[in-house]
């Protein structure tokens, strides 16, 4: 096997085949997958251009992507790649820049490499269990803010789909007690862009009431090793059993977990 060295390059030069094509074309066809949920041509395009990269690289891993029907992570395999090749679809496909291509890869149930390039905002994350946190070859660190309305938090999407109505009961609740209580609240609709920022220290937390291994594996990684802490919404340590995915600088762990209770 390859040193996680090794295998952060290839999920690095993986990750910008899809920041490039998104530079380069727009998103093509735009469709409905399901409730208000939707996929572009180059969604697709990319997939399977990054699919076919990562199998001539790492041919003996398994791969998940979002738009291949999803899947869950098997804590039994030695190693998945899981990619979300537009985080943010909607966002690309109105041309708003808040969009990134993602690729984690998954050992036995736990992220030790993650990439997130948002190349609309010239921003590259990467990271490796062990190793640290980068954005644009500069080692980050998450925030020092303690005080809970001195914090800067994001929140995830609302529900679509089916149950979206009853999911969206709690994500209400959720924002009316940030909005009374944190500096600002912000929905950047992308969960890379979430955990990134948290990792950067441009917010202090996030709050993503979902759990895809495509939609924050790579976050994960990067938060944590940038210093955040990643639980579930009842603070026990995240994996992908959560629920939810709540990332938080160190000093405000105990405050936002006890209003989100």
């Amino acid at each position: 096997m390859k040193a996680l060295k090794e295998l952060l390059a290839v999920a690095q030069e993986a990750v910008a085949i899809g920041s490039k094509l998104m530079l380069k074309d727009g998103p093509g066809g735009v469709h409905l997958k399901g409730d208000r949920d939707l996929v572009t041509d180059m969604d697709i395009k990319i997939q399977e251009q990054v699919r076919t990269f990562l199998e001539e690289k790492t041919p003996d891993f398994n791969f998940l992507g979002e738009e291949q029907g999803g899947g869950s992570v098997d804590e039994s395999e030695e190693f998945v790649w899981a990619l979300d090749p537009i985080d943010g679809t909607s966002n690309f496909a109105h041309r708003i820049p808040l969009c990134a291509s993602q690729l984690a890869l998954i050992h036995r149930g736990e992220p030790v490499i993650g990439v997130i390039t948002a190349p609309f905002l010239g921003l590259n994350y990467y990271g490796s269990k062990g190793g640290g946190s980068f954005c644009n070859g500069e080692p980050i660190n998450s925030s020092s803010v303690t005080e809970i309305d001195r914090a800067i938090v994001s929140i995830g999407d609302y529900a679509t789909g089916s149950g979206a109505a009853k999911k969206n009961e709690r994500r209400f609740a959720v924002t009316r007690m940030l909005a009374e209580q944190v500096e600002r609240v912000r929905m950047w609709g992308s969960a890379a862009l979430d955990l990134a920022f948290v990792a950067d220290g441009r917010t202090d937390a996030c709050v993503i009431l979902a759990n895809k291994p495509w939609d924050t594996a790579a976050g994960v990684l990067i938060a944590r090793e940038a210093g955040a802490l990643v639980v579930d919404a009842t603070g026990v340590r995240h994996d992908f059993s959560s629920t939810a995915t709540i990332a938080t600088a160190p000093g405000l762990e105990l405050a936002l977990l006890d209003r989100l209770r």
